[in-house]
């Protein structure tokens, strides 16, 4: 992912998603394309038309901050968009040891032993590329049974896209696919020297259409908090939440951890912790566990 195709395109994608009406502008007529004209989003910023072009055909690659900031208000930016158009515009600026390009693997024993304490409580450690490096019992017992935990190491954007399965598991499974990509591209963005991330961005782009139809919508994810349906192949429908807890000392890597977004997925997650006292038995047959 060439560094100044990454700024255009994040910024093309953005202005195309802007409605005239949005900013409070006149529609002016039929578009040749969505979204506001580059006339429009330059005047919003307070740049000069030139400027912009150079900007969206990757000639320039270095704006200010203020340039940034500017751009982020004109395009009704979230936050999460600030920052990662941030991250493109000072990708020349990345400290070379945030991300380290080769991950060991080895998670330490005080997380490891934070993964243990949480007995009931699903939790797994990932790193950046979305790979379970870490998971204890619990998160064992709850998606052991989805095949999330098949291939090792386990990767869940993989699963998201590569394994049929999860067109099962995931209730929502367009929108997990999206948080998946858009939890990837943050990475890619900031981990800009990892070849690893590039290979995995180029290897789902050619095995999945949907990966490759996300991707290109230049979506951004920045989640700590959040939702999740599952129809288990075990107990049947769960909503769970989850939080994502930062390791600082580890920027690269966060632990996730689930809990009962209601009574009858608490009722559900305890059947399953509880499974060492008798065997699973899948949904039409066999057992789990």
């Amino acid at each position: 992912m060439p560094e100044r195709s990454e700024l255009a395109e994040f910024l093309r994608s953005r202005r195309e998603r802007v409605t005239p009406e949005a900013v409070g502008l006149p529609a002016g007529g039929r578009r040749r394309t969505p979204g506001l004209r580059r006339e429009e989003v330059a005047m919003l910023a307070g740049i000069s038309v030139d400027y912009l072009v150079r900007l969206e055909q990757g000639r320039e690659t270095n704006p200010s901050s203020d340039v940034l900031a500017a751009l982020a208000r004109a395009l009704r930016l979230e936050e999460s968009e600030r920052l990662h158009l941030g991250r493109l515009g000072t990708l020349g600026q990345r400290h070379p040891g945030l991300c380290p390009s080769v991950d060991d693997g080895d998670v330490r024993e005080g997380v490891l032993a934070v993964l243990d304490g949480l007995d009931r409580q699903p939790a797994f450690v990932m790193d950046v590329a979305s790979t379970v490096l870490a998971w204890n019992d619990a998160f064992e017992r709850l998606m052991g049974p989805t095949g999330v935990l098949d291939t090792r190491p386990p990767n869940l954007i993989r699963f998201t896209f590569l394994d049929d399965r999860s067109r099962t598991v995931f209730a929502d499974w367009e929108d997990v696919a999206r948080e998946q990509v858009g939890n990837l591209r943050q990475a890619a963005t900031t981990c800009t020297e990892d070849p690893a991330l590039t290979e995995m961005v180029g290897e789902l782009s050619l095995k999945s259409p949907d990966f490759a139809r996300l991707w290109a919508e230049h979506d951004v994810t920045q989640k700590t908090r959040g939702d999740k349906r599952l129809v288990h192949p075990v107990v049947g429908d769960l909503h769970l939440r989850f939080e994502v807890l930062l390791l600082p000392d580890s920027p690269q890597r966060r632990v996730v951890v689930y809990g009962p977004a209601d009574a009858a997925t608490a009722a559900g997650l305890d059947r399953l912790v509880d499974a060492t006292r008798a065997p699973l038995r899948l949904v039409g047959g066999g057992t789990a566990g």
